[in-house]
């Protein structure tokens, strides 16, 4: 079931009366109802998938307490196994099966591959992430175990971030499931806002651009400037189509009285790729940090050298937890790459900066730029099919590297060339710079809700215009987002 469907317009509703309804000890019981029904509208049949990881995990966290040394680590081994086999099988198997049989007919190896035909179900990264989070701060002493059952598997299995996160640790989400919530108006009127944000970008920013991006991906331009106002496009697409669904998913949430952790904070805003990380899909950032960084030694290791491997093998992994192709595991690299390079020349850079006397403010609006740059050619691995269309793009951009000063043919580029002239197209272009205004607002005010103390007329007026630019101008081709299918 997709957010911007119909189908969660009357779900959700339903699941909200049904809620505030029941005696307040059946709340849980009909959350996790909801949920499997939630999952269930996808692929009914892979619902035994998660319970079967639930299963595992709830016991193995029971094991481990009450056992010591080397057999609460083998408890530990076995949730991991299991979470991490599960997703080998449906979502990496055929792709290093097939690799291996490209190594073996390159060394001439008779090998025929075993492919599975299988579909990966939906949200399984997220799943398996939220659920090893859990295990593993239960083996770290850091947090006792559930005791009930159905409480455990609402924690994985909680609908509005089911399927894509906020990958969220057991201390946050957990002790709100063993506390009966009342109906809270102001936390309806504060989800209610933040889910209607999340459908101005998915429906008027997001999908609106998509026509454009899959468009031009369909038939790839042959100029730079034409490559690079395409990345252009997807950065901002795949930015309001994921924290559109985080914002839903928040907003939902927060209906019903429950907290969910931030998962973005103005990543386009960031100074550095550093900065970035810590900005964009920060739960998972966070989880790797915190369960691979850190263990592998972070930055307190002996030599750089091995600094900058674990900086690398972490984001190596970032890029094939996003999916089992060799675009990812580049677009991963090339971010690892831009990390240990910016570490490198950390000092130099400051002392150029220190030298040309550049003020603060200026110097800050380079940084932003060339961040930005960094991590839209990023993106190009991330939208491309194959790493020959990532080069294709590539060779484009540098080959038409000489247009980008050419005045007359940017201007008849912008205006003609892109197929940009509909008016939907140029209204959904519009709004990443209001969206871009408010958010510099939200970080002004250290608040999402920037208009929460102003009249009520005033924050009503923006609520429905809002909705008012979601109806006119929203695309409702029910299109799935991107990270479903990670």
């Amino acid at each position: 079931m997709l957010f911007n469907s119909f189908s969660y317009l009357i779900f959700f509703p339903l699941v909200f009366a049904a809620f505030f309804s029941v005696p307040k000890r059946f709340q849980t019981s009909v959350l996790l109802l909801s949920s499997c029904v939630f999952y269930m509208a996808f692929v009914p049949k892979y619902i035994l998938i998660l319970f079967f990881l639930i299963t595992v995990d709830f016991f193995a966290a029971q094991a481990i307490e009450k056992r010591e040394g080397i057999e609460r680590k083998r408890f530990l081994q076995l949730s991991i196994f299991a979470n991490i086999g599960t997703l080998f099988v449906f979502k990496y198997f055929n792709f290093f099966n097939i690799n291996i049989a490209s190594l073996a007919g390159f060394l001439h190896w008779n090998y025929s591959p075993f492919l599975l035909t299988i579909i990966l179900p939906l949200g399984l990264s997220f799943h398996v992430f939220q659920s090893l989070s859990y295990v593993i701060e239960v083996y770290r002493k850091k947090y006792a175990p559930e005791k009930n059952y159905l409480t455990y598997a609402l924690y994985v299995m909680f609908f509005p971030q089911l399927v894509a996160g906020p990958i969220e640790r057991p201390q946050n989400l957990l002790p709100q499931f063993h506390v009966f919530h009342d109906f809270d108006p102001v936390n309806a009127r504060k989800g209610l806002e933040r889910m209607l944000w999340g459908f101005f970008k998915k429906l008027v920013i997001a999908d609106q651009l998509a026509l454009v991006v899959n468009a031009m991906f369909a038939h790839l331009p042959s100029d730079g400037v034409a490559l690079l106002i395409m990345m252009f496009f997807f950065s901002y697409q795949i930015y309001c189509d994921f924290s559109g669904y985080s914002d839903i998913a928040i907003g939902s949430a927060l209906v019903l009285g429950y907290d969910l952790s931030e998962n973005f904070n103005r990543p386009y805003a960031s100074r550095s790729i550093a900065e970035f990380w810590r900005r964009w899909h920060m739960s998972l950032s966070g989880w790797l940090r915190d369960y691979l960084y850190i263990p592998l030694g972070g930055n307190r290791v002996s030599t750089k050298l091995r600094w900058y491997f674990n900086i690398m093998t972490t984001f190596v992994l970032i890029g094939l937890w996003h999916g089992a192709n060799w675009t990812f595991v580049a677009f991963g690299a090339l971010h690892g790459v831009y990390r240990v390079v910016g570490e490198i020349t950390k000092q130099t850079r400051e002392k150029i900066w220190k030298i040309l006397g550049t003020p603060r403010k200026i110097q800050s609006v380079a940084q932003t730029l060339i961040t930005f740059f960094l991590v839209l050619i990023g993106w190009i691995f991330f939208r491309a099919q194959n790493i020959s269309q990532a080069g294709q793009i590539f060779s484009g951009i540098a080959v038409g590297i000489g247009n980008f000063f050419d005045m007359n043919y940017l201007r008849f580029k912008l205006g003609r060339g892109l197929g940009i002239g509909g008016t939907q197209h140029v209204f959904a272009y519009a709004m990443v710079i209001v969206m871009e205004i408010v958010q510099y607002f939200q970080t002004r005010k250290n608040t999402f809700y920037i208009f929460d103390s102003q009249p009520r007329v005033i924050r009503y007026g923006w609520y429905y215009l809002i909705a008012l630019i979601i109806l006119f101008s929203g695309y409702f081709g029910e299109t799935a987002f991107i990270y479903f299918q990670f």
